[in-house]
Formats: C-alpha cells, structure tokens, sequence
C-alpha cells in the first residue's frame, strides 16, 4: 500500500514585505542608529512620555488619551519609534505606561514596530519599603507590574531610574541578567547616575553575560550642558560605546521658539506654570535664542529642529527623546532626525554656544 501524499500549501509572499531590501537603515525617512554596543537600532528622534496621562485624575499630566493616542499614531507615520516612559511618571500613577498600553491594545500590529524603554527604582506597586530602591524583589515585581501596565509580553530597554547605595550592585545585575534572561527585557540602561556611580556599576557588569549597561539618560541641553553633579557622563559614553539619552533636551521648552517673544508667553506655558521664566529666561540667554533662531530659519529649520539636529552630531548621543503635547510638535521634532547639519553650519551653532552668558 503506497503512502499518501500530503500536499503542503504554498504561501504567497507578502505584497506589503515582498519588495523591501534585504537590510533598512531608515523607517518612514527616519534614520536609525546603534544602541550601544548591541545590533538594536533605534530612531534618531524618540518621544518622551512623562506627559501622558488623565489630567482629570489630578495626576500632574499635561497630555490627555486622546491627545496622546494622536501623538503615538503620528509617531509612527513619522518613523519616531523609541518611545521612552516610566513607572513613576506623573505622581507616581502609572499613568504613563498606562495609555501606551492601551494604545498597543488598539494597534497591536505596531507593538514590533516599537523600541519601547520603561524605568524601575522609586516606590511604587506596593506600600512596604521593599517596592522600591534596586533589590531583587522591587525589580521583579516592578518589571512585572510594568508590563501589565503597557500591555506587552516585553520591553526592549529597562532603566534604573537612580542610582541605589543601599542594595549590592550585584544583586540588581543579577535581577537584570535574569529578567533578559526570560526574555521579559532585552537591554539595560541607567538614569541619573554620576560619573562614579556608572564606573562602579561598569567595573562589575563583567561578571555577567547579558546585563551590560548600553545607555545612560541624564539631562541635558545645549544651553547648560549636563547635570554639574553628573559630568563626564557624555564624554564616558562616547569613549565606552553607550548611547546617552538626554532628558529634558529642550529644557522644559527653552529652547524652541515659544518663549522668543516674552509678550506672549502665559499661564499654559510650562516654564510660567512652573515659575521658571525669570529666572530661565534672562536677557543674555534670549539673545542667543534668537540669534540661533534667525540661523535656523536661514537653513529652513525650526529652532527646536536646529536644537535636536545638533545634539544628534555630539559624540556618544542617543536617541533625542523630546517631549510633546500635540502631534503637530511631534512632526516638527521628527525632522530633526532627517537633518545632516554641515561642518560650518556646526562650528556656527557652537560659536553662538560658547558666548558667555
């Protein structure tokens, strides 16, 4: 008796994959560059999220859902995939991961589209001391609250969101060595450490295979540069090979052309409602808003794309992960990425840098 022949089907190749290249560099116009030292590649340009949230709720937001599900659909039209948040974001609510997650609940086809980096340390998830700081167990059980929160199985990046004297630097490796392990996180990053803090971390992830710090996000713009208590970080990751993440690049929205009239600016604004204008806003730093303004406007740019275009030549910078409140900003942020400044438009950006304040 002869065997029958079982007849597999053959698939039709996908019209929307089937004329790709064999290898992308860009999305959407977007460039990509190296996370680190691993293949990961990650857009130019990413969001910030701390603004998401339910204003409503009293929970210190500034972005609704629906402002935010418009922003997160633009961002993926524009090719801006690194989208960064926290646990503790906005009064310690959760919120943040919250909406990113019922965003990835309507668009579940775009969850592989995103490099998606979330923050574990202060209290949260939890009364008792132990739900917070770097042990083992605030790790876990934060990881795993996180990923409930953003409605993923993963998370491509998790962060350190400070720097822990209290727990072993071992036994917050290790956590992470077991989280990417499980395949629960891919890489690791820190926030808000020093110069030291990251040596000392640096200095003992060798004993581990996986958990290898690959970015550092700390705050810094071009006005006043990094932290003065976390100098160095910048040039350590250029040497190092790790992507540094600037939080706040745009100091709370300095540096764009908002507040170049001062007879505009109000109640709303973030730099009023935090009562930082006076004191942010001097007439030295003015002048050299404007001037880079006019030198902007002369390339064709905005000055928050001047701004975030520059940053991405400085070595060891990451992704740029400005915030935005509408998805007008988030277009007007996405150029920045596509934008090749030239070694005299730089050495003029830094002239206008460098005068003394």
């Amino acid at each position: 008796m002869s065997e029958k022949r079982v007849e597999i089907p053959q698939s039709k190749p996908n019209p929307k994959l089937y004329h790709l290249p064999f290898t992308l560099d860009k999305f959407k116009g977007m460039p990509f560059r190296l996370f680190g030292k691993t293949g990961l590649r990650v857009s130019n340009v990413g969001l910030g999220t701390w603004k998401f949230g339910f204003p409503e709720t009293g929970d210190n937001s500034r972005v609704s859902e629906k402002m935010a599900f418009k922003i997160l659909d633009r961002a993926i039209e524009e090719g801006v995939t690194f989208w960064d948040t926290a646990n503790r974001y906005n009064e310690s609510s959760g919120n943040s991961e919250r909406i990113i997650g019922r965003w990835f609940r309507l668009n579940p086809g775009q969850r592989r589209n995103v490099e998606l980096a979330t923050k574990v340390y202060g209290q949260m998830d939890g009364l008792t001391p132990n739900y917070s700081r770097l042990s083992r167990l605030n790790i876990m059980e934060a990881t795993y609250s996180c990923l409930e929160r953003l409605q993923t199985d993963r998370v491509e990046i998790m962060q350190f969101h400070w720097f822990d004297e209290t727990t072993p630097v071992e036994e917050s490796l290790a956590a992470i060595e077991d989280l990417i392990s499980l395949d629960l996180v891919r890489y690791f990053g820190v926030s808000n450490f020093s110069l030291d803090q990251l040596t000392k971390y640096t200095a003992l992830s060798g004993s581990f295979k996986r958990a290898r710090i690959q970015s550092v996000q700390n705050q810094f713009d071009l006005l006043y540069g990094e932290d003065p208590a976390r100098k160095g970080v910048l040039s350590y990751c250029a040497q190092n090979k790790m992507s540094f993440i600037a939080w706040s690049p745009l100091r709370g929205g300095l540096l764009t052309e908002r507040y170049l009239d001062k007879s505009k600016v109000g109640p709303g604004d973030r730099l009023v409602d935090e009562n930082r204008l006076e004191q942010e806003l001097t007439e030295p730093v003015l002048k050299k808003l404007r001037l880079m303004a006019e030198m902007a406007h002369e390339w064709g740019l905005t000055l928050t794309q001047l701004v975030i275009a520059y940053m991405l030549q400085l070595p060891g910078m990451g992704p740029v992960i400005a915030a935005c409140s509408s998805a007008e900003q988030l277009a007007e942020n996405s150029r920045s990425g596509k934008v090749s400044l030239q070694p005299e438009q730089i050495s003029k950006v830094k002239r206008i840098l460098n005068e003394r304040t």
